[in-house]
């Protein structure tokens, strides 16, 4: 609106330019966002699709702030939370780095025998299932002594190429088939038919790109291999793929399909048949953030033409068109381990940006698959933690030593919501098919989810905005509709991610941003990472089943309010 005034070099007009621009900053800081939820309309099972995450590093699962790390997730979920890491067959003494892990699993004698070595996956795995989460198994990489391309083998992120040796095709399918199956069995024996006929088993990672230095044919080729080794192993286990890119890209989504095609119609490598099995199909979505007149702004529109093109391949083929789907890696970008240092355009990661994003995400990517009749399972946040580095680096992680960052509180309060998703509907949203066309650039993205369980209902709220900048707080008026009239008393808690609230890294940041910090500057760090409440717990009437709350909404703020009777 202040554009629209001519700027004239006088007091009494400047005087007039400022008050007429203090009234459109406060109109439009008034304009409330309207809330509906209907907790009487159900709206089917609300599945914890977002308890999936993983990382590069599978090393730093058993490090001593990854085991705390993995315990805080588990604790998010009623179900287990399964949990992804790359190089759990790559060759080496098992030391972690960034971009890089290893477990020696597979080496060979002088005569070419191999040798099974399954100690540092054991641990690995132990790590998860200690405290009652479950390996999501990506079978990979290559080990050096089966790689057709064996030197260099092991990289030095973030100099040189880090596409080396472990990423080619193996020189002899049937010991690389033998090496699954001998590992498969080994769980089976370790822990279990049934815990292991739980897990799900996936070739490989992004092989469209450097991660497979072979031909698609090769990774098909690859497949069938595998999944015979796995099966002859444990005939109902669970196995899938090809945790291809963004299919909004041409060559991913080609990718994509031909591997579809492959084990729908194609000749088996192995058995000489028509056809592969596939028990569920993995690819992964990310967006696109960069600086924009020295602000960060996101690229939510790049993650949802991912998905929303995946789904529509694999609702293209009737006979896979209900398999689970697991967007195996689905992120804001692509480099966890690049840091804001080196990438400016990450700096969305240690503050309330990153957790509202994800929040708009998982709310758009369940609106596209009711649109595809697909079937997502899960929706994989490829995010940990970084061992022995600096607090608050930058990296897309859940912890920095130890300290939770805001994005892991957004986890929390998914964790809290109930198992059946209830009707709700916000005047502030942006529908998915806008925000894949032109992304959240213009007004924000003001929306809600909500759930219940007989005593239950909670209400998620964000407000997102593609922007990086300052806005005014948005009014919400929250109205709920189909309670229980008999409960005439409601206890409610507003649990809140903003500036002040569930934020270590604006904590941090006043302290001085201490990269030594003190023991009591550490412990205040801790507890500023925990979910908050913005107040206290208050009753509140019920009248005639409806209830309604007002309050306000930061930019890039979200809110869970719980209500239970």
């Amino acid at each position: 609106m202040i554009k629209q005034y001519k700027f004239i070099n006088t007091r009494k007009n400047l005087w007039l330019v400022l008050v007429l621009s203090l009234v459109t900053t406060f109109s439009a800081a008034q304009e409330t966002v309207h809330v509906q939820v209907d907790a009487g309309k159900n709206q089917g099972p609300f599945n914890p699709v977002w308890a999936y995450f993983g990382a590069d590093e599978p090393n730093y699962s058993y490090a001593p702030h990854g085991k705390e790390l993995v315990s805080e997730l588990s604790a998010l979920s009623a179900v287990p939370v399964q949990i992804r890491v790359h190089n759990l067959l790559t060759t080496g003494d098992g030391t972690g780095s960034l971009k890089w892990g290893s477990t020696n699993a597979y080496t060979e004698d002088a005569s070419g025998k191999p040798v099974y070595d399954w100690k540092i996956v054991d641990r690995i795995f132990d790590t998860y299932l200690a405290t009652g989460a479950k390996p999501f198994v990506e079978i990979g990489f290559m080990p050096q002594a089966l790689s057709v391309h064996p030197e260099p083998y092991r990289h030095d992120f973030p100099k040189g190429n880090i596409f080396t040796g472990w990423a080619y095709p193996p020189n002899d399918y049937k010991k690389w088939a033998e090496l699954v199956h001998e590992w498969v069995l080994h769980c089976v024996e370790k822990y279990g038919k049934a815990q292991v006929e739980s897990w799900n088993w996936e070739l490989w990672n992004e092989p469209d790109i450097a991660y497979w230095k072979g031909t698609p044919e090769e990774y098909n080729k690859l497949y069938d291999y595998t999944v015979d080794a796995v099966r002859r192993a444990l005939p109902n286990a669970k196995v899938g793929g090809p945790a291809t890119t963004g299919p909004a890209r041409k060559v991913a989504g080609d990718y994509l399909r031909q591997f579809l095609e492959h084990c729908a119609n194609g000749k088996n490598f192995v058995t000489g048949k028509t056809g592969t099995p596939l028990d569920f199909i993995t690819f992964h979505a990310k967006g696109q953030p960069k600086v924009v007149d020295g602000h960060v702004q996101m690229g939510l529109l790049n993650n949802l033409r991912d998905v929303d093109e995946g789904l529509a391949i694999v609702a293209s083929f009737p006979k896979f068109a209900s398999l689970p789907i697991v967007l195996s890696e689905s992120d804001p970008e692509g480099c966890a381990a690049c840091s804001v240092t080196t990438h400016p355009q990450n700096a969305y990661r240690n503050g309330t940006m990153y957790p509202s994003y994800t929040a708009a995400a998982v709310r758009n990517i369940l609106d596209l698959n009711q649109k595809h009749k697909t079937n997502i399972v899960g929706i994989l946040t490829w995010a940990f933690e970084f061992e022995d580095q600096p607090y608050f680096a930058g990296f897309r992680d859940l912890a920095t030593n130890g300290i939770d960052k805001p994005v892991l509180n957004l986890f929390r309060m998914l964790g809290m919501m109930g198992n059946q998703r209830i009707a709700s509907v916000s005047s502030g949203a942006i529908d998915v098919s806008k925000i894949i066309d032109a992304g959240v650039r213009e007004k924000a993205d003001i929306d809600a989810m909500a759930t219940r369980t007989p005593h239950r209902v909670t209400v998620l709220l964000w407000n997102y905005h593609d922007d990086d900048v300052t806005a005014p707080d948005t009014p919400i008026k929250l109205d709920i509709s189909g309670l229980p009239e008999e409960s005439q008393k409601m206890m409610i808690r507003h649990y809140r991610i903003d500036h002040d609230h569930s934020n270590a890294y604006t904590l941090w940041q006043a302290l001085g941003s201490p990269q030594s910090p003190t023991p009591e500057q550490y412990a205040k760090l801790k507890a500023a990472g925990q979910l908050q409440l913005l107040g206290s717990p208050q009753w509140v009437e019920n009248k005639l089943g409806t209830m309604t709350l007002e309050f306000n909404l930061p930019r890039q703020a979200v809110s869970l309010i719980e209500l239970v009777w």
